[in-house]
């Protein structure tokens, strides 16, 4: 099915309040978020999918996974409630705000390869931000 075809299909449903197109599908395909929709109520795994940043005013109150994609950047005040997975993705340097309620996960991260950084400069690097958890690398 065609992105257009699929986007009309979405739209009809939301319009009679049946169904609310996927935060997955309107990231991917570039359509815009809503505020309500930038904030997840659970977790949000977008583990293997394509993509190199966040939509500015992210917040997840669960669970973050970014493990195995391709993104470089995260969104400055990015607030995630529990873990933040970025293994195996190709992160280099985390933005001022970050907060993190749970872990931080970096393996196989460019982050992680850099012996220069210890984990008291990742959680220098974020503030005002903070990372409640462990920094697992």
């Amino acid at each position: 099915m065609e992105k257009e075809q699929l986007k009309r299909i979405f739209e009809f449903l939301e319009e009679k309040e049946e169904h609310k197109a996927p935060f997955i599908w309107k990231f991917k395909t570039n359509i815009p978020l809503t505020e309500e929709e930038l904030n997840v109520k659970g977790d949000l795994s977008l583990t293997y999918i394509n993509i190199i940043s966040l939509p500015e005013g992210l917040k997840v109150e669960g669970t973050l996974e970014l493990d195995e994609t391709t993104i470089t950047s995260l969104p400055e005040g990015l607030e995630v409630g529990g873990n933040l997975d970025l293994s195996g993705s190709l992160i280099n340097s985390l933005p001022k705000g970050l907060k993190v309620g749970g872990n931080l996960y970096i393996y196989r991260t460019p982050i992680n390869e850099y012996k220069d950084y210890y984990y008291e400069d990742i959680r220098e690097m974020i503030k005002p931000g903070f990372i409640k958890g462990k920094i697992i690398g």
